[in-house]
């Protein structure tokens, strides 16, 4: 067999691009890069949270650039791309992070919120796959944000349930199209306590309690167990990995109550 260094889990000379990085769990994604070794641009569309996330990239001690973005208008991404590549020379990671939810029943969800929120989870998806995959470096990633609302029904999120079965779908048809020079893989986060939501899911709640109860491991995650798989599929200790989605729920999907 032969020799084994080390285990090759790092993002060093990396550079990686988290859009919906600065918030939730996006955000925790992009300060956990840096920590692994990569210079990170945490993007979204707000000026203030991508300059407070810029400033926890630095204070990791790696280098990064403020810039936001929409991924509504694809030109926002181009001139994203281009200034990455101006500034870092390459590519070699992104993650599309950003999100958007409506809580409606099916039947009374409106027009509007359902292309919000699948202009944004679907579509955006499709836009940064689109904007940066002709421009990355070969050997890279593009990671998806999933949901297990993809897998599992859940109440008054018709529109965000739709738009995520179709984010696990487009992985696996963007890894066959952009093989063998792009991976791309998908994590689907189960209950995972944000700043966002931490009211929804705050101990003492029947919600947190049911959560608990069906949970193998016995509780909500915190955002920051997201950054290993991440990092993970970003390195190159995934280089044989693509098409996949990851589940990282605590077991939740794999229970009943």
């Amino acid at each position: 067999m032969e020799n084994i260094d080390s285990m090759p889990a790092s993002l060093v000379d990396k550079t990686a691009i988290v859009i919906g990085g600065t918030s939730g769990i996006g955000q925790a994604i992009a300060v956990g890069f840096a920590a692994a070794g990569a210079d990170v641009i945490p993007t979204s569309r707000t000026e203030s949270a991508v300059s407070s996330t810029a400033a926890l990239i630095r204070d990791q001690g790696r280098q990064t650039l403020e810039i936001t973005c929409d991924v509504t208008d694809i030109s926002t991404l181009h001139t994203l791309r281009e200034a990455a590549i101006e500034e870092f020379g390459a590519i070699d990671v992104v993650v599309s992070s950003q999100g958007a939810i409506s809580r409606s029943p099916l039947m009374d969800i409106s027009e509007e919120s359902w292309d919000r929120v699948t202009d944004i989870a679907l579509d955006g998806v499709r836009r940064v796959t689109q904007a940066f995959a002709p421009r990355m470096s070969d050997d890279s990633s593009l990671i998806l944000i999933s949901s297990l609302a993809a897998r599992l029904a859940m109440a008054d999120l018709p529109a965000y349930s739709a738009a995520k079965g179709g984010v696990e779908a487009f992985t696996r048809a963007a890894a066959k199209e952009l093989a063998p020079e792009i991976r791309v893989n998908a994590i689907a986060p189960g209950f995972v306590i944000t700043p966002q939501n931490n009211e929804t899911y705050a101990e003492g709640t029947e919600k947190r309690a049911q959560i608990d109860r069906r949970t193998l491991l016995g509780r909500v995650a915190d955002r920051q167990e997201m950054i290993g798989p991440a990092v993970f599929l970003a390195s190159d200790a995934a280089s044989y990995v693509t098409g996949e989605v990851l589940t990282v729920d605590g077991g939740f999907a794999d229970s009943a109550f």
